[in-house]
């Protein structure tokens, strides 16, 4: 066996275990907006995951797959569920994703500015929605946690402050984050679209290449830096779908802009250990939440 085919065949596999868990169901849903994919799960921490004196800590996921429809937040329940078992609460937050309609069976992916005004609303609800159906949880002590294109989405939420004055997502302020945990994100444009990561997946979410320079500054997290909130990317070396080359840029890029982002590189992992509960990197990624949260 080559190489190649080698990684290709552990690749494989590290994506069987993480999608043979059975979903979790949450213990209450809420909508932020009218639409059926604007939707927030929710789980109730099953344990303790810091000093007893402190209210939770809220952990936001952001789902990957290619910002395309028929990857939804059904695949990373089992890592919400983890996460809750480990004294967290969560929310899961659903958005609007590329492919709907006759082209679903090749979608494209993401929808401009759909997807963007989604995880916006979705953020600037989550505070009092916390307060609503998680009691026991602080929404001041939230962090934002994505994998893949939900790594992505997780670094542009809390970029929204830094975005060109003319967004119509920009915030006057830094969001009330304690801290973004980036998993695997697609987190340079650039750098993923000389890879060709997920099939030219970034160019697709901004509208194609006609679209692609106009629109990057508002979308590229390596762009919208520096933030000012507490950031750490943890990223598999062996990664084939999001190589960690992206990684890599987005950190250079956070020195170039005068601000220190954490990179967690983790030896002989690819892409899906780090939202697989059964994986040792699920692990390490709930230390590296757990070391920012509290």
């Amino acid at each position: 066996m080559s190489d190649d085919d080698a990684r290709a065949a552990a690749a494989a596999a590290e994506e069987e275990s993480a999608f043979s868990h059975p979903a979790v169901e949450p213990d209450v849903s809420a909508a932020y907006g009218d639409h059926p994919d604007q939707v927030i799960d929710f789980y109730a921490p099953r344990g303790t995951a810091g000093p007893g004196a402190l209210a939770t800590p809220v952990v936001v996921l952001l789902h990957g797959g290619a910002w395309r429809a028929p990857y939804d937040r059904l695949h990373i329940t089992p890592f919400a569920g983890f996460l809750a078992r480990r004294g967290f609460a969560v929310a899961n937050v659903e958005y609007r994703r590329g492919g709907d309609g006759p082209a679903r069976d090749a979608p494209v992916a993401g929808r401009w500015p759909d997807t963007f005004d989604d995880v916006a609303a979705a953020l600037d609800a989550l505070p009092a929605l916390v307060r609503q159906h998680l009691p026991q949880a602080d929404p001041r002590r939230m962090v934002v946690v994505g994998h893949s294109a939900g790594g992505h989405l997780a670094l542009w939420a809390a970029a929204r402050h830094v975005l060109p004055p003319d967004a119509p997502w920009r915030t006057d302020r830094p969001a009330p984050l304690r801290a973004v945990v980036a998993l695997a994100p697609i987190a340079d444009f650039e750098v993923a679209g000389k890879l060709d990561v997920c099939g030219g997946a970034a160019h697709q979410l901004l509208g194609g290449q006609e679209e692609f320079a106009v629109r990057r500054p508002y979308a590229d997290p390596s762009l919208l830096l520096p933030t000012g909130i507490a950031t750490t990317l943890v990223q598999g070396r062996a990664d084939v779908v999001v190589p960690e080359a992206v990684a890599e840029a987005y950190a250079d890029a956070a020195a170039k802009a005068g601000e220190v982002v954490g990179l967690t590189l983790l030896a002989d992992v690819g892409h899906f250990p780090l939202i697989d509960p059964a994986a040792d990197a699920c692990a390490v990624v709930v230390e590296e939440i757990a070391q920012l949260a509290w």
